[in-house]
Protein backbone atom coordinates (compact mmCIF):
# COMPACT_ATOMS: atom_id res chain seq x y z
CA UNK A 1 0.00 0.00 0.00
CA UNK A 2 1.50 3.65 -0.66
CA UNK A 3 0.50 6.92 0.58
CA UNK A 4 1.45 9.73 -1.21
CA UNK A 5 1.02 13.42 -1.10
CA UNK A 6 1.78 15.99 -3.89
CA UNK A 7 1.72 19.88 -3.85
CA UNK A 8 3.45 22.55 -5.77
CA UNK A 9 3.92 26.80 -5.11
CA UNK A 10 4.93 29.53 -8.16
CA UNK A 11 7.38 30.85 -5.27
CA UNK A 12 8.15 34.14 -3.97
CA UNK A 13 9.90 35.71 -6.76
CA UNK A 14 7.67 34.49 -10.07
CA UNK A 15 4.76 35.07 -11.55
CA UNK A 16 3.84 31.82 -13.27
CA UNK A 17 4.40 28.21 -12.40
CA UNK A 18 6.38 26.17 -15.00
CA UNK A 19 6.43 23.35 -12.56
CA UNK A 20 3.73 20.50 -13.35
CA UNK A 21 3.38 17.29 -12.14
CA UNK A 22 0.98 13.78 -12.07
CA UNK A 23 0.65 11.44 -9.38
CA UNK A 24 -1.62 8.18 -10.33
CA UNK A 25 -1.37 5.47 -7.86
CA UNK A 26 -3.81 3.16 -10.15
CA UNK A 27 -1.25 3.48 -12.47
CA UNK A 28 1.72 3.63 -10.43
CA UNK A 29 3.34 6.52 -12.06
CA UNK A 30 4.70 9.38 -10.47
CA UNK A 31 6.64 12.80 -12.05
CA UNK A 32 7.56 15.83 -11.62
CA UNK A 33 8.71 18.42 -14.22
CA UNK A 34 10.29 21.53 -14.43
CA UNK A 35 9.91 23.71 -17.59
CA UNK A 36 11.89 26.12 -18.61
CA UNK A 37 11.88 29.38 -22.02
CA UNK A 38 9.68 31.99 -20.41
CA UNK A 39 6.69 33.64 -22.13
CA UNK A 40 4.65 30.55 -21.34
CA UNK A 41 7.41 28.21 -23.01
CA UNK A 42 8.16 26.74 -19.88
CA UNK A 43 4.53 26.09 -18.97
CA UNK A 44 4.05 24.52 -22.52
CA UNK A 45 7.08 22.53 -22.33
CA UNK A 46 6.45 20.99 -18.73
CA UNK A 47 2.31 20.13 -19.39
CA UNK A 48 3.53 18.39 -23.12
CA UNK A 49 6.07 16.27 -21.43
CA UNK A 50 3.64 15.37 -18.33
CA UNK A 51 0.31 14.76 -20.88
CA UNK A 52 2.94 12.78 -23.41
CA UNK A 53 4.85 10.55 -20.86
CA UNK A 54 1.17 9.78 -19.14
CA UNK A 55 -0.30 8.61 -22.45
CA UNK A 56 2.86 6.88 -23.39
CA UNK A 57 3.08 4.61 -20.23
CA UNK A 58 -0.82 4.31 -19.97
CA UNK A 59 -0.46 2.66 -23.80
CA UNK A 60 1.93 0.35 -22.64
CA UNK A 61 5.30 2.16 -23.48
CA UNK A 62 8.57 1.52 -20.81
CA UNK A 63 9.09 4.98 -18.54
CA UNK A 64 12.31 5.08 -20.26
CA UNK A 65 10.90 5.25 -23.94
CA UNK A 66 8.73 7.45 -23.06
CA UNK A 67 10.58 10.19 -22.08
CA UNK A 68 12.64 9.52 -25.21
CA UNK A 69 9.45 9.74 -27.46
CA UNK A 70 8.71 13.16 -25.24
CA UNK A 71 11.74 15.07 -26.01
CA UNK A 72 11.53 14.13 -29.79
CA UNK A 73 7.88 15.59 -29.48
CA UNK A 74 9.47 19.04 -27.86
CA UNK A 75 12.22 19.20 -30.30
CA UNK A 76 9.63 19.14 -33.03
CA UNK A 77 7.65 21.49 -31.62
CA UNK A 78 9.93 23.73 -30.72
CA UNK A 79 11.26 23.07 -34.07
CA UNK A 80 8.12 25.23 -35.38
CA UNK A 81 7.99 28.17 -33.49
CA UNK A 82 9.42 31.80 -35.06
CA UNK A 83 11.15 32.69 -31.79
CA UNK A 84 14.46 31.56 -30.95
CA UNK A 85 14.26 31.28 -26.79
CA UNK A 86 14.35 27.67 -26.25
CA UNK A 87 11.31 25.37 -24.99
CA UNK A 88 12.97 22.67 -23.06
CA UNK A 89 12.15 21.17 -19.41
CA UNK A 90 13.15 18.62 -16.59
CA UNK A 91 11.42 15.47 -15.64
CA UNK A 92 12.12 13.29 -12.71
CA UNK A 93 9.71 10.26 -12.59
CA UNK A 94 8.83 6.78 -10.63
CA UNK A 95 6.67 3.77 -11.88
CA UNK A 96 5.96 1.47 -9.24
CA UNK A 97 4.64 -2.17 -9.64
CA UNK A 98 4.08 -3.48 -6.46
CA UNK A 99 6.92 -2.62 -4.57
CA UNK A 100 9.19 -2.52 -7.63
CA UNK A 101 10.60 0.56 -8.33
CA UNK A 102 12.03 2.54 -11.72
CA UNK A 103 13.14 5.82 -11.64
CA UNK A 104 14.01 8.12 -14.51
CA UNK A 105 15.25 11.67 -14.82
CA UNK A 106 16.71 13.94 -17.02
CA UNK A 107 17.96 17.90 -15.96
CA UNK A 108 18.00 18.63 -12.02
CA UNK A 109 14.86 17.75 -10.77
CA UNK A 110 16.03 14.99 -7.98
CA UNK A 111 14.34 11.79 -6.93
CA UNK A 112 15.46 10.75 -3.25
CA UNK A 113 14.98 7.55 -1.16
CA UNK A 114 14.29 7.47 3.02
CA UNK A 115 15.17 4.16 4.30
CA UNK A 116 16.80 5.14 7.60
CA UNK A 117 18.52 7.52 6.04
CA UNK A 118 17.74 10.39 3.47
CA UNK A 119 19.27 9.18 -0.76
CA UNK A 120 19.55 10.47 -4.00
CA UNK A 121 18.59 8.27 -6.11
CA UNK A 122 19.30 10.31 -9.02
CA UNK A 123 22.46 12.53 -10.26
CA UNK A 124 21.77 16.11 -11.36
CA UNK A 125 22.39 16.64 -15.33
CA UNK A 126 24.36 19.67 -14.48
CA UNK A 127 27.89 21.98 -15.21
CA UNK A 128 28.07 21.98 -11.40
CA UNK A 129 27.34 18.22 -10.53
CA UNK A 130 29.49 17.41 -12.96
CA UNK A 131 32.54 19.16 -11.22
CA UNK A 132 31.80 18.15 -7.69
CA UNK A 133 32.16 14.57 -9.17
CA UNK A 134 35.22 15.30 -10.94
CA UNK A 135 36.57 17.22 -7.39
CA UNK A 136 36.19 20.03 -8.16
CA UNK A 137 33.69 21.86 -6.06
CA UNK A 138 32.45 20.32 -2.69
CA UNK A 139 28.16 20.15 -2.04
CA UNK A 140 28.38 23.37 -0.10
CA UNK A 141 30.21 25.35 -3.45
CA UNK A 142 28.44 23.61 -5.61
CA UNK A 143 24.65 25.34 -4.13
CA UNK A 144 25.99 28.67 -4.65
CA UNK A 145 27.76 28.50 -7.81
CA UNK A 146 26.96 30.86 -10.17
CA UNK A 147 26.46 27.96 -12.75
CA UNK A 148 24.39 26.10 -10.70
CA UNK A 149 21.01 26.24 -12.65
CA UNK A 150 23.31 25.21 -16.39
CA UNK A 151 21.91 21.87 -17.51
CA UNK A 152 23.78 19.45 -19.41
CA UNK A 153 20.62 17.78 -19.91
CA UNK A 154 16.95 18.73 -20.61
CA UNK A 155 14.24 17.20 -22.65
CA UNK A 156 13.49 19.76 -25.19
CA UNK A 157 16.72 21.03 -26.17
CA UNK A 158 19.39 18.07 -25.94
CA UNK A 159 18.87 15.97 -29.31
CA UNK A 160 17.94 12.14 -29.54
CA UNK A 161 20.88 10.82 -30.05
CA UNK A 162 22.70 12.81 -27.34
CA UNK A 163 20.03 12.43 -24.57
CA UNK A 164 21.12 10.75 -21.47
CA UNK A 165 18.50 9.17 -19.30
CA UNK A 166 19.43 8.78 -15.83
CA UNK A 167 18.23 5.44 -14.31
CA UNK A 168 17.62 3.39 -10.97
CA UNK A 169 15.68 0.64 -10.47
CA UNK A 170 14.77 -1.50 -6.88
CA UNK A 171 12.81 -2.76 -4.45
CA UNK A 172 10.52 0.05 -2.03
CA UNK A 173 11.23 -1.24 1.57
CA UNK A 174 8.61 -1.45 3.88
CA UNK A 175 8.39 1.80 5.44
CA UNK A 176 10.39 3.83 2.90
CA UNK A 177 9.82 6.55 0.86
CA UNK A 178 10.36 8.60 -2.41
CA UNK A 179 10.56 11.98 -2.86
CA UNK A 180 10.35 13.24 -6.74
CA UNK A 181 10.82 17.26 -6.74
CA UNK A 182 12.26 20.02 -8.58
CA UNK A 183 14.82 22.41 -7.95
CA UNK A 184 12.80 25.19 -6.15
CA UNK A 185 13.29 22.68 -3.20
CA UNK A 186 16.45 22.04 -3.42
CA UNK A 187 17.78 25.02 -3.66
CA UNK A 188 15.94 26.13 -0.76
CA UNK A 189 16.35 23.53 1.66
CA UNK A 190 19.36 21.34 2.27
CA UNK A 191 19.04 17.56 1.98
CA UNK A 192 19.12 17.17 6.16
CA UNK A 193 16.44 19.08 6.84
CA UNK A 194 14.42 17.31 3.73
CA UNK A 195 15.26 13.81 5.39
CA UNK A 196 14.14 15.42 8.95
CA UNK A 197 10.92 16.05 7.37
CA UNK A 198 10.50 12.90 5.13
CA UNK A 199 11.32 10.76 8.28
CA UNK A 200 8.33 12.02 10.34
CA UNK A 201 6.17 9.33 10.82
CA UNK A 202 3.89 11.48 13.34
CA UNK A 203 2.16 13.17 9.84
CA UNK A 204 0.60 12.09 7.01
CA UNK A 205 2.53 11.99 3.42
CA UNK A 206 0.39 15.30 2.36
CA UNK A 207 1.04 16.90 5.71
CA UNK A 208 5.10 15.94 5.27
CA UNK A 209 4.75 17.91 1.58
CA UNK A 210 2.81 20.67 2.23
CA UNK A 211 6.14 21.26 5.26
CA UNK A 212 8.89 20.93 2.64
CA UNK A 213 7.03 23.62 0.54
CA UNK A 214 6.64 26.07 3.80
CA UNK A 215 10.14 25.23 4.31
CA UNK A 216 11.19 26.62 0.79
CA UNK A 217 8.91 29.52 1.25
CA UNK A 218 10.57 30.40 4.19
CA UNK A 219 13.48 31.24 2.70
CA UNK A 220 14.33 33.61 -0.80
CA UNK A 221 11.64 31.30 -2.46
CA UNK A 222 12.94 32.35 -6.08
CA UNK A 223 11.92 29.42 -8.20
CA UNK A 224 8.42 27.48 -8.42
CA UNK A 225 8.29 24.22 -5.69
CA UNK A 226 6.90 21.22 -6.59
CA UNK A 227 7.51 17.68 -4.43
CA UNK A 228 5.92 14.18 -4.97
CA UNK A 229 5.65 11.78 -1.70
CA UNK A 230 5.36 8.15 -1.51
CA UNK A 231 5.46 6.55 1.18
CA UNK A 232 5.30 2.50 1.43
CA UNK A 233 3.10 1.00 4.63
CA UNK A 234 4.90 -0.32 7.21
Amino acid sequence: MIEFGHGTHTGLRRTRNEDTYYADAGLGLFLVVDGMGGHKHGEVASATARDGVVAQVTAGQSLVDAIQRVNEALIARSSGLSESRPMGTTIAAVRLVGRSYEAAWVGDSRIYIWDGELKRLSHDHSIVEALVEAGDLTEAQARTHPQRSVLTQALGITSPDQLHIGLARGELPYGARLLLCTDGLTDEVDDARIGAIVSRTDIAAQESVDHLLLEALSGSARDNITAILLRSAA
